[in-house]
């Protein structure tokens, strides 16, 4: 039986690249694709892939909580995270979050049918351009108390950091998220309280480095 697969990336040519490549497989099928994270769950939920490939920094729900939510409402649909950064934070929260790989960019194009099928009869896949004393850490730590500040947040607080970064309005932050926008305003202070930052320019800053949004 052929591993299904949907492939999330807000970026339209990463998408047809990574289908290319799964397509020339005998043994994979792309079922579904996506550009963004409310997205990509909506999907794994309705088409129960058995893999999903998932950038880390995407609009709506970055790919950490878009992860969470699939493994909440899916935990047999596995995630291989696609991202640019190889530190131990990023690799962690990953997979605390419930992601089954860990894949970098820049060596995607090569091990991603190898990490498909790793994950789909149970393996943890990392990559190989990983550095040994990185996933030394991961495996060491993956159990003990949050590093991260942004696991210090709730769902609903994540959430709407994800859209202020994304440059959306209070208004349009309601809306998206059926809220009113004197609700918004208190989550925005109450995030931006939690993580000791007083700007929004300075939230953005903490975004990018912490893989919640990327330059476009």
């Amino acid at each position: 039986m052929a591993i299904t697969v949907v492939l999330s990336d807000d970026h339209t040519i990463v998408r047809e690249g990574l289908r290319l490549l799964l397509e020339a497989q005998k043994d994979i099928i792309v079922v579904g694709e996506a550009a963004d994270g409310r997205e990509t769950v909506r999907l794994a939920k309705q088409m129960q892939p058995d893999v999903v490939i998932m950038d880390i920094a995407m609009p709506q729900f970055n790919g950490i909580e878009a992860t969470q939510r699939i493994k909440d409402s899916s935990p047999s649909v596995k995630v291989i995270m696609l991202s640019m950064h190889a530190s131990n934070e990023h690799i962690l929260r990953a997979l605390r979050a419930g992601a089954d790989g860990y894949l970098l960019k820049e060596s995607a194009g090569r091990e991603v049918v190898e990490a498909v099928r790793a994950v789909a009869i149970g393996r943890c896949y990392m990559g190989r351009q990983i550095p040994d004393t990185v996933i030394e850490y991961m495996q060491n730590h993956k159990t003990a108390a949050t590093k991260s500040p942004l696991e210090g947040l709730s769902h609903r607080e994540r959430e709407v950091l994800q859209l202020v970064v994304e440059g959306k309005s209070n208004a349009e932050i309601a809306n998206t998220l059926s809220l009113s926008v004197k609700t918004v305003e208190t989550y925005k202070s109450r995030l931006m309280n939690k993580l000791e930052i007083k700007d929004i320019p300075s939230l953005v800053k903490f975004a990018l480095a912490h893989g919640l949004t990327t330059l476009k």
